[in-house]
């Protein structure tokens, strides 16, 4: 059965994309003139997972804005509420279908709020079968792959009532020039790329996100320069795997070259990146950074397991030594290069000997920081079908393991930085503490006294103390 309303032909075959979308951005402010509860109609927007779902629902942000949309944080105050979802992690899944049933109350208020998901969820069938079966309330569901067309989407819900769903909509292609409305005036995320051809057997990213297609070097440098301009502190490159961008553009660029000629964009910024993959992290892109007067030294390079067997299963395309000559090159180019990672535990079949070899590699690197993960099975991923005979319990005792050693890593490397001068960004204000919440180059968070006057301008501190994964210092 046809669970979505056909999409008509529009009128718009000989027109281009983006006036299309206006059109329907126009259709859909005439409509909430008379749909809305208050003076300007009002959009709930929640973003779960990455930095890239953060700059999609920027751009959703940015469509509604144009149609006449303000945006709330308060659900019960919305006429559309919209969760932007994320497929990574079990929990993230688990958080989504919670919110969304609570939900259905306040559809009972407010009947004519109008209630969507997107995202990576979206683009898997057994999801949003499921979100179509049990949530009835929910009108509009899409993918990754057809935010580009949300106006249109959203516009065909309300004007007939019907339910929307549209998701493996994948064209490859990349669309420039929507809209986007930033969360933030001095931080920003610019993607450079999307999707993913590595297919590492324990992730979903690909078949959410689509094989790899990156954005023409001219399109990127010219938003980075709009963002430099408009007085951005800092500002991160994002993609799947930045490393491989380049990958079918006719004009030969590699993410060195890249990341290098926004770098010479004159200003007062930092130019960050992720994610990168280890296999694709060149000595051309290391020597990029050393040489850089704006990118932070900062580099975040997965390695998910110490264990080349395991690194083997995961379909990671790298092995340990190839690892640490990257690792090492970096630090001998970057004397103070701040090297942070991602490490799951408990992938299927790891033993605890495999574990070990984890623990050995935090020991030699000395990470100052680390995103660490117990394997969580994604349906659709080889992963998933493998066996898992290790229990969750011993998973979670490795797992307390690897903090302590990485604690005590932390705790040493912080208590170097001691009597340091800084550079750091006033982000906001810790509201536990009053401190000022700041964060250096290194990307390492120093709380300071201040006034919130100095949010999002560039400071010197001098670091007084050190706790196990911060800083704290003196503004001078």
């Amino acid at each position: 059965m046809d669970r979505s309303i056909a999409l008509q032909k529009s009128d718009f075959s000989d027109k281009n994309f983006l006036e299309k979308q206006d059109y329907y951005l126009n259709l859909i402010s005439e409509l909430m003139d008379i749909r809305k509860r208050g003076e300007k109609p009002l959009a709930f927007i929640h973003t779960y997972g990455c930095q890239q779902n953060v700059a999609d629902s920027e751009k959703i942000k940015g469509m509604l804005y144009k149609a006449g949309f303000d945006f709330t944080d308060k659900p019960d105050d919305a006429d559309f509420i919209l969760f932007n979802t994320c497929a990574v992690r079990e929990h993230a899944e688990d958080r989504v279908f919670g919110n969304v049933g609570a939900l259905k109350n306040l559809k009972r208020k407010h009947p004519q709020t109008l209630i969507a998901l997107c995202g990576c969820m979206m683009e898997q069938k057994h999801i949003a079968d499921r979100m179509y079966k049990s949530f009835p309330f929910v009108s509009l569901v899409f993918g990754t792959h057809s935010l580009q067309n949300f106006p249109e989407l959203y516009y065909r819900t309300l004007f007939s009532g019907k339910r929307v769903y549209e998701r493996d909509n994948d064209d490859k292609l990349i669309y420039e020039g929507i809209p986007v409305k930033r969360d933030g005036t001095f931080k920003s995320w610019l993607p450079i790329m999307y999707g993913c051809d590595n297919f590492c057997t324990y992730c979903i990213v690909p078949y959410v996100r689509g094989r790899e297609r990156s954005r023409k070097k001219d399109d990127v440098i010219n938003e980075a320069r709009e963002l430099i301009n408009s007085g951005y502190k800092d500002i991160t490159l994002l993609g799947q795997n930045v490393n491989s961008y380049g990958k079918g553009l006719e004009e030969k660029t590699t993410f060195a070259q890249l990341i290098g000629e926004i770098d010479q964009i004159e200003g007062d910024y930092w130019l960050r990146f992720m994610t990168s993959h280890p296999k694709d992290c060149s000595k051309e892109l290391i020597d990029t950074i050393a040489n850089g007067k704006h990118i932070s030294k900062h580099l975040h390079l997965p390695f998910q397991s110490g264990s080349d067997r395991v690194l083997k299963q995961m379909n990671r395309h790298y092995d340990r030594k190839k690892y640490l000559e990257i690792i090492n090159y970096a630090k001998e180019r970057i004397p103070d290069v701040s090297l942070t990672s991602d490490i799951i535990v408990g992938f299927p079949g790891e033993t605890y000997e495999d574990f070990k070899e984890t623990l050995s590699l935090i020991k030699e690197v000395k990470f100052t920081s680390l995103f660490t993960f117990i394997y969580s099975p994604r349906v659709g991923t080889p992963a998933a079908e493998m066996a898992d005979p290790i229990s969750a319990e011993e998973k979670s005792k490795w797992f307390r393991e690897l903090l302590a050693v990485q604690e005590e890593i932390a705790a040493k490397r912080c208590a170097s930085m001691v009597g340091n001068n800084e550079k750091i960004l006033v982000e906001s204000v810790n509201e536990k503490n009053g401190k000022l919440q700041c964060r250096n180059s290194g990307n390492i968070i120093v709380e300071c006294e201040g006034s919130s006057d100095l949010i999002g301008t560039f400071q010197t501190a001098k670091i007084t103390e050190a706790r196990n994964w911060i800083l704290r210092g003196k503004i001078v």
